[in-house]
């Protein structure tokens, strides 16, 4: 079955098969919007992040490598991030569509979930990028900064947090500009606001929320 195919068979049924991906400096408000925006379309907000969180808590075996690769100063294989995108895709609540946030963050990773969606005669729908004033998520930062307490988030630091971001993700967003996936929305305002601009930016491109 063709994604199109895909598509119009969940629609037809009263649902939409859809997968997506999120993107958005630190502070941007990502992580409430993935989940609004998931919770929208009825598929789950898969973040690993909190897929690598979550297993470093419970002692499992990937938790226990994550933690001692993390330890050591270093970053989790691309390899191993594809193998629990993989896992977690292939579960059944992931089987009518997703939405990433956290991933892909290299060109490598890009390519294999390509590849994995194609297996399946399936692909991205669109990618969703918050768009913010730097200085202005950065205020927002420094004050959720003093409220929790957390001296060594600085300004300083927070903007070399911002810096890599963009840095990491320019080459990915251009790429998936000239793919024709992105959808830019400006990620200030208040919650339901943000939530609005996307499930309109979505619906402009056919993808219209079953519970919006």
């Amino acid at each position: 079955m063709t994604a199109t195919e895909d598509r119009g068979v969940h629609t037809a049924l009263g649902t939409l098969a859809v997968r997506l991906l999120i993107v958005g400096p630190p502070g941007a408000g990502k992580g409430t919007q993935a989940g609004r925006i998931a919770e929208a379309y009825g598929v789950p907000a898969i973040s690993t992040g909190d897929i690598f969180r979550a297993n470093i808590s419970q002692g499992t075996p990937l938790g226990v490598r994550v933690k001692a690769i993390l330890d050591s100063g270093g970053l989790v294989s691309d390899a191993m991030t594809n193998e629990i995108v993989a896992d977690r895709l292939a579960q059944e609540d992931a089987a009518r569509g997703f939405l990433l946030d956290g991933y892909p963050r290299t060109e490598e990773q890009v390519r294999f979930l390509d590849e994995h969606l194609a297996a399946d005669g399936q692909r991205l729908d669109a990618v969703i990028r918050l768009v913010a004033n730097e200085d202005e998520v950065v205020r927002r930062l420094r004050l959720r900064a003093i409220e929790l307490g957390r001296s060594d988030d600085t300004e300083e630091v927070i903007r070399h947090r911002q810096d890599l971001y963009a840095r990491e993700t320019a080459p990915l967003l251009a790429a998936f500009a000239k793919r024709g996936l992105l959808i830019e929305v400006d990620g200030l305002g208040e919650v339901d606001e943000v939530t609005a601009r996307i499930l309109g930016a979505l619906a402009e491109r056919g993808l219209v929320a079953p519970a919006a």
